[in-house]
């Protein structure tokens, strides 16, 4: 998730149990590109015991080629290319979701990657661009380009984030492809994504969002998975896990009002488990500083800091996706994994 998934991130997530692997924010790939370093830094400083994937967002083959082997260096667990990002100021350079309308193009740039990827090579898509007419095509150019994972989001482009998902899509894909296939798109808990899971008999899932509200979804998956039964997370539970955060994406040079922003696109997500009203959500919005916005983290969660955390997201409680901000990118670009 671009603007999310960086080490910091990736730290907190791995204190409340690691998904099985990691994908990095996408590396912007051009002819003046170099990898971005605070992107190099989830790489090259991860603690968290989980492999990263460096993922790619391009469509220069020469250059993609050469960031490839740039980011060789790196203590990488492979590339991944997005062909998933459903932000119009991505796809507009055809790039993300934007090659989808181009199999031919897709064709052309996993053939270079996998030429130059030695190791493992992922793509994530959705199922089409305006429909899903294309989407058999370009799964059979997967097949051909030997691609080792892919993740599918069971919406097209011009969806973003307001249809249903649509997993019987999914389920096409994972039943043609000859590699695994990850589901992805409204994974809300653990208990949606065994449904998930038996409904598309993918081999996993690919949470996103979901992870920003509630970061112990990947525990409760590995003991849904193993017939145990879920850990249940409280409010005060909660409110650590927002001072944790907030302590771990600090650094000196950040203003205090920029850092209450940045946390507001953390707390837009996790306020969908707090109330089923919404209060917590319409008070942290208004919150203009580090005082007032611990002000409404405490008021609202630690009043009855035993009171459960919600595994679903409360209907009606919005988070107010808009995918030309970063944070709202979540399901379209750059995600953590877990696996059955």
């Amino acid at each position: 998730m671009q603007d999310v998934t960086d080490l910091a991130f990736m730290r907190v997530v791995a204190h409340y149990g690691a998904p099985d692997y990691f994908f990095t924010e996408f590396f912007r790939v051009h002819a003046q590109s170099r990898p971005e370093r605070h992107i190099l830094r989830s790489i090259d400083e991860n603690d968290t015991g989980r492999p990263v994937f460096a993922q790619l967002i391009g469509e220069d083959i020469a250059h993609m080629v050469r960031t490839v082997q740039e980011l060789a260096r790196h203590a990488i667990a492979g590339i991944d290319l997005n062909l998933g990002c459903p932000a119009p100021k991505v796809y507009r350079k055809n790039v993300g979701g934007g090659l989808l309308r181009d199999p031919a193009r897709i064709a052309e740039i996993l053939s270079a990657l996998r030429e130059a990827v030695p190791g493992l090579l992922t793509v994530k898509m959705r199922i089409g661009f305006d429909d899903d007419e294309p989407l058999d095509r370009i799964i059979d150019i997967v097949n051909a380009s030997d691609i080792d994972l892919l993740t599918v989001h069971g919406r097209t482009v011009r969806e973003m984030y307001r249809s249903e998902v649509r997993y019987e899509r999914i389920a096409h894909a994972a039943s043609r492809a000859r590699c695994p296939v990850l589901a992805n798109g409204n994974v809300t808990s653990a208990g949606r994504a065994a449904e998930i899971l038996a409904g598309t008999r993918s081999a996993g899932v690919m949470v996103g969002r979901h992870a920003i509200r509630n970061p112990w979804i990947f525990r409760q998956c590995r003991e849904r998975f193993a017939g145990m039964a879920e850990y249940r997370v409280t409010l005060g539970e909660v409110r650590e896990y927002v001072e944790r955060l907030y302590a771990a994406t600090h650094h000196e040079d950040f203003p205090e009002r920029a850092h209450v922003n940045k946390m507001k696109k953390y707390l837009n997500f996790v306020g969908q488990g707090v109330d089923s009203e919404g209060a917590f959500l319409r008070d942290m919005r208004r919150a203009e500083s580090q005082a007032e916005l611990f002000g409404v983290c405490d008021r609202h969660l630690l009043s009855d800091p035993d009171a459960p955390f919600a595994y679903e997201p409360y209907p009606g409680v919005i988070a107010r996706p808009n995918c030309e901000t970063p944070a709202a990118e979540a399901d379209g670009c750059s995600l953590e994994t877990v696996t059955a």
